[in-house]
């Protein structure tokens, strides 16, 4: 076995496990404030590659920049779909129909981007796409090192939120449990709108990345969901930790059973060890076995 081609997988699975780790933790964010689990989370993905392609095309905007639009944008498509869907489940079959709705919703949004964009495969591109910079013998696109340094600055500042501001306070509150943060004067509605449109906010920056890195259409959505189900069921339902830690060692694992063994094991891996670890730790890596108020 090639040893260069083995530090290349740990260093391409660190630096694409945290733009995984980037969009599981918005996935994750709105489970634990909400009991929600968002299926469309992979089409607003996808929905974010195409609002950069489309800045990128026909207006000329850099990927990384055109950020500073698709953020936003998405911010508030993430409001929107809480303020007239999330908002209106209620109850103790809230999850399981949060399942349905947003499942609902992302075939709408797939129909939409087949219908604007076609079927056919698209890529971002950009100087850093394509190019590479070598490391001690190894090249490594700037697009991964790029993309790594953008998780790591969204991640940072949704850290800081969380444990350095009053609404931080606010949402890990929530997080604990719901009720109780409610009966100290949380408004835990505000809370939940403005988790969910962060949850899908990060889905502009994830979106981005992976369309410069790989060939997309609408239908791409259904593998990335799956991908990001299995990481943070893997690092337990709400944690946050837990879905960063998940994502980076499901990627690395991914990418180094491809050099060592196969790629045609490389995918499977991630639903070989999710149930390896749900065997013997139910609640995932760093979950809590006691259910949290919805």
């Amino acid at each position: 076995m090639n040893s260069s081609a083995l530090i290349h997988a740990l260093l391409d699975g660190v630096l694409t496990g945290s733009v995984y780790a980037l969009m599981a933790t918005g996935l994750t964010l709105i489970f634990g404030v909400m009991n929600i689990i968002n299926i469309a989370q992979g089409i607003l993905v996808i929905l974010g590659a195409y609002l950069s392609y489309t800045l990128s095309v026909h207006f000329g905007i850099d990927l990384f920049v055109g950020l500073v639009i698709t953020i936003p944008t998405l911010f508030v498509v993430g409001i929107v779909v809480e303020r007239f869907f999330m908002a209106r489940l209620q109850g103790p079959e809230r999850t399981s129909m949060s399942i349905l709705v947003t499942y609902a919703i992302s075939l709408i949004i797939e129909g939409a981007l087949n219908m604007i964009y076609s079927i056919n495969d698209v890529q971002l591109k950009a100087w850093y796409v394509n190019r590479s910079f070598r490391v001690f013998g190894i090249w490594i696109p700037y697009i991964y090192m790029f993309g790594f340094f953008l998780a790591v600055a969204l991640l940072g500042a949704l850290y800081v939120m969380l444990y350095r501001t009053r609404f931080g306070a606010s949402i890990r509150a929530s997080l604990a449990d719901q009720t109780a943060a409610a009966l100290i004067g949380i408004n835990v509605k505000r809370v939940s709108t403005i988790c969910f449109g962060l949850g899908v906010a990060v889905t502009a920056a994830g979106g981005m990345v992976y369309g410069a890195t790989n060939a997309f259409n609408a239908s791409t959505s259904y593998d990335l969901i799956s991908r990001l189900l299995t990481i943070i069921v893997l690092g337990g339902m709400g944690s946050l930790g837990g879905a960063l830690l998940a994502a980076i060692l499901m990627v690395t694992l991914g990418d180094v059973i491809a050099v060592v063994w196969s790629p045609i094991w490389s995918t499977p891996t991630f639903f070989f060890v999710l149930v390896i670890v749900l065997s013997l730790r139910p609640q995932g890596l760093f979950g809590k076995l006691s259910a949290r108020a919805a």
